[in-house]
Parts: C-alpha cells; sequence; structure tokens
C-alpha cells in the first residue's frame, strides 16, 4: 500500500484543515477522530469512517494489523498510510497514537431511537472544548439524551471535544445553534438553572421525572433571561473555600443527584410491589 509523504497532498491538506477550523467542517459535513477509542466507538454505533488515517508506523506493527482486521473484520473501510513524520505533523494532538479517523457528522445521531426527550441538558455559552466533551461524557453516563448549545458555544464536533467527551457524542441527540429560551419553554418537565446566587440547593429539590439542566458560560454563568425561564433557579452546597466550580464539575454533580433520586424512586417502588 503506498505511504503518502508530502505536506501537499489534498488529504493532508484536509486533515489540517479540519483539525483548525470549524467553518470548514460545518462546510464539510466531516471531523476528525483521534486515537482507537473513539475509532471502535464510532464503528460500533454508526459504522466504519469515511477514512482510516494511520501512520506507517503503526500500519506495520503485527499486534495493530490483527486489531484493525478484528475491529473491521465484516468490512473494508478506506485506509489511507501516511509517513510518521507527517502524521505527527497533521495530528491535531502533541502525542500521535498513529490512527485518525475522518467521519461525516451524524445529523442528530439517527442510530439514537427511544421515547420522546426526558433528561436534557442546555448550555448556554460554554466557551471550552474541554469543558464542553467532559459535559457531554457525563451526561451519556447518567442517560441524558438531549444537548442543546446555543449558538456561542464550542464547536461540539472539534477535534479537541470530541476527546474530551470520549465518544459520548455517538449517544446523544446534539443540537447545536441552539434557542434556549424556546427550548427551556416547550420543554414538558422541569427547567432548572444553576446559579451560584440561587437561595435554593441541589439536593432540596425533586429531579425525578422529565428534567432539562442550564448550565452557562465558564466566567459569567447563565443570562438573567434564561435563568428566568427556568422553573428551578438552584446552586450547589460548597461548605469549602472555593467560590465557584468548573462548570463540567457542576453539570456532573447535578446529573448523579438526579441519578441518585431516580433510583431512590425506583427502589422505594420495588418494595412496595413485593
Amino acid at each position: 500500500m503506498p505511504v503518502i509523504t508530502s505536506r501537499d497532498h489534498p488529504l493532508i491538506k484536509q486533515i489540517i484543515r479540519l483539525e483548525g477550523s470549524s467553518q470548514y467542517r460545518k462546510k464539510t459535513g466531516l471531523t476528525l477522530l483521534d486515537g482507537v477509542h473513539l475509532v471502535q466507538i464510532h464503528h460500533t454505533v454508526l459504522g466504519p469512517p469515511e477514512n482510516l488515517i494511520i501512520s506507517q508506523s503503526y500500519f506495520e506493527s503485527p499486534e495493530n494489523k490483527h486489531f484493525l482486521r478484528t475491529l473491521f473484520r465484516n468490512v473494508s473501510p478506506k485506509m489511507t498510510i501516511i509517513s510518521d513524520a507527517l502524521f505527527r505533523e497533521a495530528s491535531p494532538v502533541r502525542t500521535p497514537t498513529g490512527i485518525l479517523a475522518l467521519i461525516s457528522i451524524p445529523q442528530l445521531n439517527k442510530a439514537i431511537d427511544g421515547p420522546k426527550e426526558t433528561f436534557s441538558v442546555l448550555l448556554e455559552t460554554i466557551q471550552d472544548p474541554g469543558n464542553l466533551g467532559s459535559i457531554l461524557r457525563s451526561a451519556v453516563a447518567a442517560n441524558a439524551r438531549d444537548v442543546y448549545l446555543s449558538s456561542k458555544c464550542a464547536d461540539a464536533w472539534s477535534p479537541k471535544t470530541l476527546r474530551a467527551a470520549m465518544g459520548a457524542h455517538f449517544f446523544l441527540h446534539i443540537h447545536e445553534n441552539s434557542n434556549l429560551l424556546e427550548i427551556a419553554q416547550k420543554f414538558c418537565g422541569t427547567v432548572i438553572a444553576t446559579s451560584i446566587l440561587a437561595k435554593k440547593n441541589l439536593f432540596e429539590i425533586p429531579l425525578t421525572g422529565p428534567i432539562a439542566f442550564m448550565f452557562g458560560n465558564e466566567g459569567i454563568g447563565l443570562s438573567q433571561e434564561i435563568i428566568q425561564a427556568a422553573d428551578e433557579n438552584i446552586s450547589i452546597p460548597m461548605p469549602g473555600k472555593t467560590e465557584s466550580l468548573n462548570a463540567a464539575a457542576a453539570a456532573a454533580i447535578c446529573f448523579f443527584e438526579k441519578v441518585r433520586q431516580d433510583r431512590e424512586l425506583k427502589g422505594l417502588s420495588n418494595i412496595g410491589t413485593k
């Protein structure tokens, strides 16, 4: 199989543009996955990538060849090999793993089906891709289904966000450029805003049933307009000496308090049927 060695190759130029430009990702409908874990999850949920891009040394490893044959035993994805030096230059990370995948950005993840949304997340102007990816990862772990991003949020499908989310994208309905006020007003359940100035705290309100949590910008939080659209405005108790929590940490705490309450309610229901 031929090995690409020129930086002027169209694929190399495309990889570099996809890594650095959200506009180019939106225009082409493509993005990049970095590493074995993301490639595996994408293949399991949505099928093979548009192009599997691997470094020469990765391809020449017998162990890696066995892994690729096992993963793609029923299909033969397009595969492109590039030199190690060029792979390091084109890779979106400082220490490349040797495997990238060029994928189409899913259209609201059609592989997911099920009932109407019952656990949603609304994000207003979350700007750090690492925070956004971590929130998506926690949302999936807590069994949320729909995530709505305001127009000024970080790009959900950037390589940085994808790495932080560790495959969570492929188990969610992700809605970008959303009108959060409209979503909050139409949600069939309890809409909860988070604010450090709220008088109620997370552990004082019921979270069973349909819930939509709203989280705001890392520096300024939620806008007043969005807070006013909520049914509840809550804070997270912090007995220590810090003034605030990282947005991703705050989201995880809220999600898993809902998980705890749902499990507790389910346990009480099971006791009642015995």
